[in-house]
Order: structure tokens, then C-alpha cells, then sequence
């Protein structure tokens, strides 16, 4: 028997100081059974630090949802699709292979890739010259020390805060803070 996913609900305060995009997310992560509560917490990173797009790339007229994820490789882990069906982001969290992105690269205006755990950098020395002739492709690097500290934020029912300054986002719910600085790589 299959194993289903499980449902984390949060609410997300986000103040994006950065980008002038303040609002409140009304979210529902279904966390895939292989998929590890740092890796949900990461999709949830994504979508603070792009949620600006939503306004600056669509005019507040388009769609910021998350994906199938593990459930569907085709699928984004996030996506800014426009109101023509356009996707505007394609987003991936971890260490994807090289082909799949490409592949996101010809269906997206914009891919961008958040990479975490320890071991993204050897991710990245293997990867990165099979990447750069993808022009449309960011690649982020959030610190390990930082995702793996989210899984104490992580829980069934989450009110959660993102604030946005100066390239550093803080995570704070009643359980804690997190402070991440993303590290572009591409």
C-alpha cells in the first residue's frame, strides 16, 4: 500500500523590504513520505523570496503555487505562472540533474534553482560547467546550517513570519528564528 502525503498548513506573514511586497499567504504544503520536513521548509524559503514576482512579473495577475514536487519530476517544486498560462518562475529546491532543467529552461521564462545541504557544493562542481550555457537558469545557494535549523519551524499548523532585508531572510515563528543568506552560484 502507498504511502500518502502529509498535509502542513501555514500561514505566512511575509514583509519582502527588498522588493516592497508585503501580504499574508494562506499555504498547503503536501510534504511527499520521501521528502524531509528541511526540504518542505526550503520550498517555503522559495516561495518568500520570489513571492515579490507575483507583482513585479504579473502584476499581481497570476498564480504562485507549489508543484507536485517528488510526486511528479515534470512538475516544478514552485511556479509563477501568469493569467495566459505563461510560467513566468520555474523553481527547483535541492541538487536536480543537469537535463531536467534544461528542459525547464525551454518551458519557463526564468528557472531558478535554491541548492542546500552539505552536500551542494560537490553538487555544484560536478554540475556547473554542464549549466552555463543555460541562460535563463539562476542557481542559489542557502546555507546548510541554516536549512537544516528550519526543521525546528517545521510543524502540521504553522503561523510563520518572513521578512526580507538587505538579502537576508528571517524566518521566526513561536518556536524560533532562522536567518538565511542565499549565495548565487549562476
Amino acid at each position: 500500500m502507498a504511502l500518502k502525503s502529509t498535509i502542513f498548513k501555514a500561514t505566512l506573514q511575509l514583509a519582502d523590504i527588498d522588493h516592497n511586497c508585503y501580504g499574508e499567504h494562506a499555504l498547503t504544503l503536501a510534504r511527499h513520505p520521501s521528502e524531509t520536513d528541511e526540504r518542505m521548509m526550503v520550498r517555503m524559503v522559495a516561495l518568500a523570496l520570489n513571492a515579490y514576482a507575483l507583482n513585479e512579473l504579473c502584476g499581481g495577475d497570476g498564480t504562485l503555487a507549489f508543484g507536485a514536487g517528488l510526486s511528479d519530476p515534470d512538475d516544478p517544486d514552485l511556479s509563477l505562472t501568469d493569467f495566459t498560462g505563461r510560467k513566468r518562475l520555474w523553481i527547483e529546491v535541492g541538487q536536480p540533474d543537469d537535463k531536467p532543467l534544461a528542459r525547464a529552461c525551454s518551458r519557463a521564462d526564468a528557472v531558478i534553482v535554491y541548492a542546500f545541504s552539505p552536500a551542494a557544493e560537490v553538487w555544484w562542481r560536478g554540475i556547473e560547467g554542464k549549466l552555463a550555457r543555460l541562460t535563463k537558469l539562476q542557481v542559489w545557494r542557502l546555507p546548510a546550517e541554516g536549512t537544516q535549523a528550519l526543521v525546528a519551524l517545521a510543524e502540521r499548523s504553522m503561523q510563520l513570519q518572513a521578512t526580507l532585508h538587505d538579502a537576508v531572510l528571517t524566518l521566526t515563528s513561536e518556536r524560533g528564528s532562522v536567518s538565511l543568506e542565499p549565495q548565487r552560484w549562476k
